[in-house]
């Protein structure tokens, strides 16, 4: 799977969250939000493995910092079952990537 599709889950996934939770408007970020995707572009833009990035539940590098990687694991906690109602095929695709090794390149 490419960075690509990786930074769209990403960003599908904090659209949701911050539009369930602090009350922007769909498909807008808040401040607090739009930071937050910004350092997980950047952490995706760097990442050593390139387009054959395992997902980060299964990256051997832990790459966040403990302050965000907390806040994104709230996020996919909270977003990750509402994927399946707001983007049927990506919520698909992440989760066939975390239980299929084959999908991973």
């Amino acid at each position: 799977m490419s960075r690509k599709r990786e930074k769209e889950t990403i960003r599908k996934m904090v659209e949701i969250y911050c539009w369930k939770k602090h009350g922007s408007k769909k498909g807008e970020l808040c401040p607090q939000c739009q930071n937050l995707l910004k350092y997980a572009y950047q952490r995706l833009d760097n990442c050593p493995f390139g387009d054959r990035k395992p997902t980060c539940k299964k990256c051997p590098i832990h790459c966040y910092s403990p302050l965000m990687k907390e806040k994104v694991r709230e996020i996919m906690r909270f977003s990750g079952p509402r994927l399946l109602i707001y983007d049927p095929f990506g919520w698909i695709v992440h989760e066939l990537r975390e239980k299929l090794p084959v999908l991973k390149g």
